[in-house]
């Protein structure tokens, strides 16, 4: 991913933002009342406010040294979902058999880390791109994979299997990890309010995913 610093945005002040995924949908009323939807994008975006973490001056200044090192929105950056950032529900531990992120040919050595969410009427993946590194586990048809059958680039989330450790034909491969998500600031202005000594705020710090 062009133009990304591999850094995460603090996550003190991570883990007090606000926001989610936004989709897009037209909606369209006909003439006889009924309604059609369409969808306008396939995937997601995340959007946050992380302006209600700051609480103190030492917040105030580690997001404006951040910003700056950024280049504002110039540069991407990884953020900790305060509620989504693992292969399982928030309050599990991630394990080597939360997601599906292929199928074994004996030949295909690279996969894609994936999270899909479903239930009884559908389902979406979304593509896992930033892991957190050392938080990838690895399971074939089952089985827990020890570090040295694989390797994961974290700016990607491609997990590569070492030469002779191809998964089978038929093979399920299953990952657990932790992530982030790649934002930007959603703006070139920071607006510093010093309320009083040694305390401050900054009303809003919007960032925006980046897709790839």
């Amino acid at each position: 991913m062009s133009g990304f610093h591999e850094v995460r945005f603090p996550l003190r002040l991570a883990l007090g933002a606000t926001g989610g995924p936004v989709r897009r949908t037209d909606i369209v009323n006909l003439s006889n009342g009924r309604e059609q939807r369409n969808q306008r994008w396939r995937d997601s975006r995340r959007s946050y406010d992380a302006g209600s973490g700051v609480k103190s001056l030492a917040d105030l200044y580690a997001v404006l040294e951040f910003f700056e090192a950024r280049g504002g929105q110039l540069y991407g950056f990884r953020f900790r979902d305060p509620v989504d950032w693992k292969s399982c529900a928030p309050g599990e531990v991630a394990s080597a058999t939360d997601q599906v992120i292929g199928t074994g040919d004996g030949e295909t050595a690279a996969f894609q880390l994936v999270k899909t969410y479903a239930d009884g009427g559908g389902s979406w993946t979304r593509r896992i791109a930033k892991p957190a590194a050392g938080s990838v586990v690895v399971s074939v048809d089952g089985v827990g994979q020890v570090p040295e059958a694989f390797s994961v680039d974290v700016a990607t989330g491609i997990v590569t299997f070492a030469a002779g450790r191809f998964p089978p034909v038929g093979a399920v491969v299953r990952a657990g990890y932790e992530f982030d998500v790649p934002v930007r600031f959603d703006t070139d202005r920071i607006d510093v309010n010093l309320a009083h000594f040694n305390a401050g705020h900054i009303p809003t710090i919007p960032l925006a995913e980046v897709l790839a």
